[in-house]
């Protein structure tokens, strides 16, 4: 095959893979095994993706730990876990300890940031740039990004003034960071805000949380893993993850088999409180089914919720604020926390309600609201990230007839499958945007077989070039948007959900997720690979462009 004059000097592999996460692991894994060369570049110093950058207090998975893995048998027997949640740390040794395994080293090249990827048409290979200008060729271009890999950069006028620390959870610094004695503001009470607050309330002299909007909060109740729990647990594997494999979300829970209608009140009370006590997903997922498309099933879970908030949080005019009402539970990812409403009964936290009194400018020494001033000694911004869409913005990526991806995703992102891009050939997204929303590891090994068998028939085929339709990214669309609109879903977008890009101002508003469920999915993928790979167009090189 022919290499452009320009690309020379660069190394070449038939595959490159961006990213060492979850999906760029499991690739490369699997490419592996294909007998492929491959490139994996990392902008990190090691193996983790999002476990490798969010270092911030208390971050741990909210998927049980044996749910969050890979379902490799000889993997299973060799690794412990010794939590229910694991932590950062933990999941990150876990990534580590597989990379190790299947010696991939190797085959990453880390410190590598890529800036751009440009398919060349007449030698059929893409060129990949990074951030110090080295370039790399390949046949197959595989982004494995992430949805969750890009922070949002708070854009407070006034930031350079500010004298004290400032922090992202999203890119945490790899030296401890101590908070005692300090007086702290978090900015942000999601996801990562969430497990953030109550570490630093138990440190610092004083936390201010700075809130836009509440959220649904569920207790995690995570516990350690002791040896007999672990014993039964390696003989249930198999079973537990073929669990996972059919459910709607990818976890190894059963269905509640009942609906809202199906029980008295009184009787939905009790199932909501059990559901609360196991803690985590188990409070939507094992109560009741119809929680995400019935509004009455909705209104009694949030409303069993908002109750609990009371319950909890001493202070009412606290409580209220914290209490969220103006949007369905589960519109927005619903997070799990530690502590977290108990956190505000502390005499040294203090909650700041942003939707009515919003931030106005940082100062030299803290932030200036609307009606007050606050002084800090450091701010941590855990404000969310630019997600699906973010890590992949952020690489000038031009396809065949010079298209950028940027110029095609104006509107919104649209792919074939979550794979696929009309006008990028050979270029297979791995978890990229209209993927399934569910438990990563399970939708990752949906994506990885299905890219199997795709490399598969291309070899067996002698073809080397395949590319999506825009009447195949349409169909996808289409089918993505008409499961997300017969949910309470689509309610999110008020409340600032990034399951539309409604966190980011300016993004496009588009379904980020296909809902249909991770066994749907899978089966969608299968289905696909046995049709001959319906919506992608295969071609073989030009005569003369073979040498």
């Amino acid at each position: 095959m022919a290499v452009p004059q320009q690309a020379q000097s660069a190394q070449h592999a038939d595959a490159l893979i961006i990213g060492t996460g979850f999906s760029g692991l499991r690739a490369l894994i699997e490419l592996k095994k294909l007998g492929l060369s491959v490139i994996t570049l990392e902008a990190g110093t090691d193996v983790g993706g999002t476990w490798y950058w969010n270092r911030y207090p208390g971050a741990r998975t909210d998927s049980q730990s044996w749910s969050y893995a890979f379902p490799f048998r000889e993997i299973e027997e060799q690794w412990t876990w010794t939590e229910r949640y694991p932590s950062q740390p933990e999941v990150q040794r876990y990534l580590s300890f597989v990379t190790d395994h299947f010696d991939l080293r190797p085959l990453i090249r880390f410190g590598q940031r890529v800036v751009a990827a440009s398919y060349d048409e007449l030698s059929n290979l893409w060129t990949v740039t990074t951030e110090d200008g080295s370039q790399f060729t390949c046949t197959y271009l595989i982004p494995a990004v992430g949805p969750l890999s890009i922070p949002q950069e708070p854009q407070f006028k006034g930031m350079e003034q500010f004298q004290g620390e400032i922090y992202n959870t999203g890119r945490w610094p790899r030296e401890p960071v101590d908070f005692a004695g300090k007086r702290v503001a978090v900015i942000g009470t999601g996801a990562s805000g969430i497990q953030t607050i109550p570490l630093v309330a138990e440190v610092a002299q004083h936390l201010t949380v700075f809130q836009r909007t509440p959220n649904y909060v569920m207790p995690a109740r995570n516990f350690d893993l002791d040896d007999e729990f672990q014993k039964n647990l390696k003989e249930t594997l198999p079973s537990e993850w073929a669990k996972a494999r059919k459910h709607v979300f990818g976890f190894p829970l059963e269905p509640a088999g009942r609906n809202y209608d199906d029980v008295t009140d009184e009787e939905r009370d009790r199932i909501f409180e059990e559901g609360w006590q196991k803690g985590g997903f188990h409070f939507v997922f094992e109560t009741f089914d119809d929680i995400i498309v019935d509004q009455r099933s909705n209104d009694a879970a949030a409303e069993f919720i908002r109750r609990k908030i009371k319950e909890t949080v001493k202070d009412p005019k606290v409580a209220e604020l914290l209490t969220p009402r103006n949007y369905p539970y589960v519109a927005k990812r619903p997070p799990s926390g530690t502590n977290y409403y108990e956190t505000f009964n502390r005499d040294n936290v203090t909650l700041v309600d942003i939707k009515s009194n919003p931030i106005e400018s940082m100062t030299e020494t803290g932030l200036r609201t609307r009606d007050n001033e606050y002084s800090f000694d450091a701010v941590i911004f855990a404000t969310g990230f630019d997600a699906v869409t973010g890590a992949m913005s952020r690489i000038d990526v031009t396809g065949r007839g010079g298209v950028k991806l940027n110029d095609a995703w104006k509107h919104g992102a649209e792919t074939h499958l979550s794979i696929g891009v009309p006008n990028f050939p050979n270029m297979f997204m791995l978890f990229g945007p209209q993927c399934s929303y569910a438990n990563a590891p399970v939708v990752v090994e949906s994506l990885v077989g299905w890219l199997n068998g795709m490399l598969r028939h291309m070899a067996e085929n002698n073809l080397d070039r395949v590319e999506c339709t825009e009447d195949a990214a349409a169909g996808w669309s289409a089918a993505v948007d008409e499961v997300f609109n017969m949910t309470l879903l689509p309610a999110g977008e008020a409340a600032g959900s990034w399951y539309l890009g409604a966190n980011v101002p300016g993004k496009p508003r588009r379904v980020l997720f296909y809902f249909g469920g991770a066994g749907h999915f899978d089966t969608v993928l299968r289905e696909n690979a046995e049709q001959g790979y319906d919506g992608f167009v295969f071609t073989r090189q030009p005569v003369d462009a073979i040498r």
